[in-house]
């Protein structure tokens, strides 16, 4: 726990205030956007759903919309075809099996359509405050540098990280896994020579090992 406690008071340091940022108003909106947020950044996805909402405010809206027609206004954001088809389905479930309101339970958000086990962690941390934690692209990368988890799928490092983390606030700790392996430990080019925590990191380790090989 020392080590976890070491780690996460430098990354308050970098990330005081970690927030999603992803531009939301309501738990519908959230969902949404994080499911066109897959294999894309937050900041494009914040550049198209001003207007899809407008347009479509409610799961209703969204849910009877022609399919063509959310294509065109998501296509900026890439796999705007499947996209726009998981959203609409998903948006018809809401209106259709839950009267319009997004579930505050990971197991029946991933009922919807385009929904993942990650989307339904990251929804319920961030619109309902629920103690869960989301393991993207970014968390998975730093858990396995920094020693955290050595699971080989998202699941199996969401456990290791629940078990890790056991007391925590896991909402916030997402966030701020989150926004450092975006801004400083990147896939490529990490800022290595700038980390704090380069005595936890086993990507570091090893790539200084090779520079002295």
């Amino acid at each position: 726990m020392k080590n976890v406690n070491e780690i996460f008071e430098y990354l308050k340091t970098l990330f005081p205030n970690p927030k999603c940022e992803l531009n939301y108003r309501s738990p519908f909106q959230l969902l949404i956007a994080v499911i066109l947020s897959a294999q894309c950044t937050d900041k494009r996805v914040n550049t198209v759903t001003p207007i899809l909402f407008e347009k479509y405010p409610t799961p209703k809206a969204l849910g009877n919309a022609k399919q063509e027609d959310v294509e065109e206004i998501i296509r900026p954001l890439g796999f705007f075809r499947n996209k726009a088809k998981a959203i609409i389905a998903c948006a018809k479930q809401l209106d259709e099996e839950f009267d319009g309101q997004v579930p505050n339970d990971v197991e029946k958000l991933q009922q919807l359509q385009g929904v993942g086990r990650k989307t339904a962690n990251v929804v319920t941390a961030e619109a309902f405050r629920a103690n869960n934690i989301g393991v993207d692209t970014h968390v998975f990368r730093v858990a396995h540098r920094l020693g955290l988890s050595e699971g080989n799928t998202p699941e199996k490092v969401e456990m290791d990280l629940r078990n890790v983390f056991a007391g925590r606030d896991l909402a916030s700790d997402h966030f701020l896994l989150v926004l450092f392996g975006r801004y400083h430990c990147k896939a490529v080019k990490p800022q290595c020579d700038k980390c704090k925590l380069n005595n936890h990191c086993k990507y570091y380790v090893e790539k200084m090992d090779k520079y002295d090989e």
